[in-house]
């Protein structure tokens, strides 16, 4: 992995991308998403949104997530750590 590549999945690089994304679907104020938003209860997102995200991150770092796995997501944190985890270098 580059520099490049390693800085741009940190978590706190994964994060703002799920935050900005999030923020554009949902026609949310960035500032309102945090850690412990929840993707159903406080951005009443649905089946299909969450979709579009899991796509997008998959896209984005190269990390599948099956079904089962995005189910049990229910934050952005969640999702945040998910990939985060996947992507970031061994250390």
């Amino acid at each position: 992995m580059t520099q490049q590549a390693a800085e741009g999945s940190s978590r706190e690089a994964i994060f703002a991308k799920v935050r900005e994304h999030l923020a554009t679907e949902r026609g949310v104020d960035p500032g309102e998403i945090t850690d412990e938003t929840r993707f159903r209860e406080d951005l009443d997102a649905d089946s299909l949104d969450l979709y579009e995200l899991v796509m997008e991150l998959e896209d984005t770092y190269g990390v599948p997530m099956s079904e089962e796995e995005a189910a049990k997501i229910e934050t952005v944190g969640a999702a945040v750590d998910f990939v985060s985890e996947r992507v970031a270098p061994p250390g």
